[in-house]
């Protein structure tokens, strides 16, 4: 996967610079909400958590609150750049924080190289957070900072960049012993590295069973041996071993597992040779491992590998760690982290890739299939079964070790991890998903634009589609060259297919002209014009799906949208057996997931356009995995208003029931009521639909200022519009669309296409 400076930029600066930001959890819309957040209420609170330091868990933010601390002397592979330069960092841990584990987060980064003062700052600060996730902080100082927080403080204390690495690569470990039939009693182990990750992965490795004295470790000077001085200190002393290996090329011989956590390429197919049978090579430099992974393979076939890299099988990534270590440990009011919590940990990430794999997932991956073996040693740092299996597992081990402050019935809690996955993220992950399992051809016919261009390298990567940009080749390949992308993607020009070939065959110009004019020749297009349209791009695109050239056509970010409809209708017509063509968007709020419609192709809607507008939203919801039901809106409730509007709507929900009988369907009724199942139960209790997630407005008025108005005061995320009843899978973008919401779309796009 390639990324480019500008891109890193833009993602960085992009409307509110930076990646994380506090959001109110309580409402403050009245002077009574003010009473109760602030003064006077406030105080009743505070004379609680005074009186009982426990109840801060209950009536503030602590127990879901870690602080990310760093003080910048070893931030990633760049070295000791700074506080401040670590706060990217940081603040990227917060993302994953919260979006795996729905922790949320301070980022702290303390100016200072004093182990003293670095300590006294985090016990001066802890009485904020419910856990203290410390990075990036240089070794040997990391070991003596963690130790002393977790002897002095009573919450979680966890430095990720020694004990993440460790519990991930400690559970691939255990399977990669099941599979090979090699006991961890007799493991010889070989440890390229001596850094805080090298040192506490040999640690973690003893507690699963590793014996000390068969683990050689080295680093830049050779082996650690007894009797060494240069270069030594009293963490890496523990792993002073007698012996007469000096290099990591005598250490290597006979070895059964290469762990390396230190720089590219040092590992050489000569030295992998001389490894036991089956060796197990965990290669974790970043960005480039010790040895490559294929040339791994190549020299030794029965060799079990694994990297920190995500384009090979069996990435070590610590985001299968922290946050859902974290989670577990919040969860239970952990007063520690203790060695029992991070042995459940992996062996919950070893035991999970022995179960079923959801479909979910390969289609994530692009796979299609994947079970337990040497390619499959630990789960996807995409599977959302790791929060239920890892956190629980985490909580477990805290309450049977009685560092828990209290206990909870584990099968209830696994049902409440699983409610924190949240329908939202689930649904956006479902289009891709689908859309990977059978990518389809996508023509954009504003192909040289940069946005295009970039959506386009991301649909290739993530295997979505197989982008077709219509404009210039020399243009196109300048722009990619100034934005850092590298992917292959198709380019056609209209202009030169419009010369004849070498061979006598038409050009595919030539084809599409004569289509298109046999098309509309009785609406009163000649063969000139039809040639003539042939240099838009909206039309030469159209007819590439026309004539299966491509599967699915998106346009529309400096287009009007007039210019994409009108002639989409034209040439492809609607769907068999719907008569009108409308739009819809998703509209995802916090983890609320609606369908609004028709937001976008129909001004005024009369109940026949209303009820299919309804149908087809409901199935389309449908294709998301959503059950759809359908409240059809107004400004009145169930027969209120006699007005004509109102009478339109009752009409159409009639004709659903008809036409429909299988979906649940009723109205009129106003937005709140809709959406609100306490509401409807209280007044309407006789209504068919309750908290209903697809919304059909009575004019494109409503709804398209009602999503609009919800994406900018709610920041609702949307993905749309969709057209739904086209003739052929044709789809439109909106001026202003991002990058992000482009890939959406073509996501969309390539579902229709799949469904034709």
């Amino acid at each position: 996967m390639s990324i480019n400076k500008s891109e890193v930029f833009e993602y960085h600066s992009h409307k509110r610079p930076g990646k994380i930001e506090v959001v109110a959890s309580k409402p403050l819309e009245t002077q009574r909400h003010l009473s109760l957040a602030y003064s006077p209420g406030v105080a009743e609170v505070v004379t609680a958590i005074a009186e009982d330091n426990a109840t801060a868990y209950s009536y503030t933010a602590k127990a879901n609150l870690v602080a990310v601390i760093s003080n910048g002397t070893a931030i990633l592979g760049l070295g000791n750049l700074g506080a401040l330069a670590s706060k990217a960092v940081m603040e990227g841990k917060g993302v994953l924080f919260k979006q795996f584990a729905d922790i949320d987060v301070f980022d702290i980064e303390v100016d200072t190289e004093d182990t003293e003062k670095l300590i006294e700052v985090v016990q001066a600060i802890s009485p904020t957070f419910g856990g203290i996730n410390l990075e990036d902080i240089k070794s040997p100082e990391c070991f003596e900072i963690e130790q002393r927080l977790v002897d002095s403080l009573d919450i979680p204390v966890f430095h990720d960049d020694q004990h993440g690495t460790a519990i991930i690569s400690g559970a691939a470990l255990l399977n990669a012993l099941e599979i090979t039939g090699k006991s961890p009693t007799e493991l010889r182990v070989v440890v390229s590295g001596a850094g805080a990750s090298a040192i506490s992965c040999s640690d973690f490795y003893i507690t699963l069973g590793v014996k000390r004295e068969n683990i050689m470790m080295v680093d830049s000077s050779g082996v650690i041996y007894k009797g060494r001085d240069s270069g030594m200190n009293k963490f890496k002393e523990r792993f002073a071993v007698d012996t007469d290996c000096r290099t990591l090329e005598d250490a290597v011989r006979g070895s059964d597992l290469f762990l390396g956590l230190s720089v590219a390429d040092l590992l050489t197919p000569e030295m992998l040779l001389t490894m036991a049978d089956q060796p197990i090579i965990f290669a974790m430099a970043n960005p480039d491992p010790e040895i490559n992974y294929d040339l791994a393979k190549k020299v030794r076939p029965d060799a079990l590998v694994a990297t920190g890299r995500s384009d090979f099988p069996n990435q070590v990534n610590n985001v299968l760690g922290f946050p859902f270590i974290f989670r577990g440990a919040l969860d239970v009011g952990a007063r520690t982290i203790n060695n029992d919590m991070k042995i459940a940990a992996a062996k919950a990430l070893a035991d999970l890739t022995h179960e079923d794999v959801p479909d979910s997932v390969l289609k994530a991956y692009g796979l299609d299939s994947l079970t337990f073996g040497p390619d499959y040693l630990i789960p996807k740092p995409f599977d959302p079964r790791v929060l239920i299996w890892e956190s629980a597992a985490v909580a477990e081990a805290a309450i049977k070790t009685g560092v828990a402050r209290q206990n909870i019935d584990l099968d209830i809690y696994r049902e409440q991890l699983a409610a924190r996955l949240g329908h939202g993220r689930q649904v956006h992950r479902h289009i891709i998903n689908v859309a990977r399992q059978q990518p389809k051809r996508i023509v954009f016919p504003e192909g040289e634009q940069n946005k295009i261009i970039r959506a386009a390298a991301q649909i290739t990567e993530r295997g979505i589609g197989h982008p077709i940009l219509l404009g210039r080749p020399e243009v196109i390949k300048e722009k990619m060259a100034d934005l850092g992308i590298t992917s292959e993607v198709q380019v056609v020009d209209p202009s030169q297919h419009s010369n004849p070939k070498a061979n006598s065959e038409p050009s595919r110009h030539q084809v599409y002209t004569e289509a298109y004019y046999r098309k509309r020749e009785r609406h009163g297009v000649t063969i000139a014009l039809a040639r003539e349209r042939m240099s838009t791009p909206n039309i030469y695109g159209m007819m590439m799906v026309h004539e299966g050239d491509a599967d699915t056509f998106l346009s529309g970010l400096t287009y009007e949208y007039p210019d994409v409809i009108r002639p989409a209708l034209q040439l492809f017509g609607t769907q068999a057996g719907t008569k009108r063509v409308t739009g819809a968007y998703l509209v995802i709020v916090e983890e609320r997931v609606f369908i609004f419609t028709d937001a976008t192709v129909n001004v005024e809607l009369d109940e026949n356009t209303l009820a299919e507008a309804a149908i087809l939203a409901a199935d389309f919801a449908k294709t998301l995995e959503i059950d759809p039901r359908v409240a059809m809106l107004s400004f009145s409730n169930f027969g209120s208003s006699q007005h004509p509007i109102s009478q339109k709507v009752r009409t159409a929900v009639k004709i659903v029931q008809k036409r429909r009988p299988d979906l649940d369907i009723d109205g009129e009724m106003q937005a709140d009521v809709a959406v609100s199942p306490e509401l409807i139960e209280e007044r309407f209790p006789f209504s068919q639909v309750k908290d209903a997630n697809v919304l059909v407005f009575p004019s494109l008025a409503s709804a398209n200022i009602a999503y609009k108005l919800l994406q900018q005061l709610t920041g609702a995320s949307t993905i749309g519009p969709v057209l739904l009843g086209m003739g052929s899978p044709v789809h439109v973008l909106q001026a202003g669309d991002s990058v992000d919401q482009i890939v959406n779309m073509s996501a969309v796009a390539v579902m229709d296409a799949q469904g034709r």
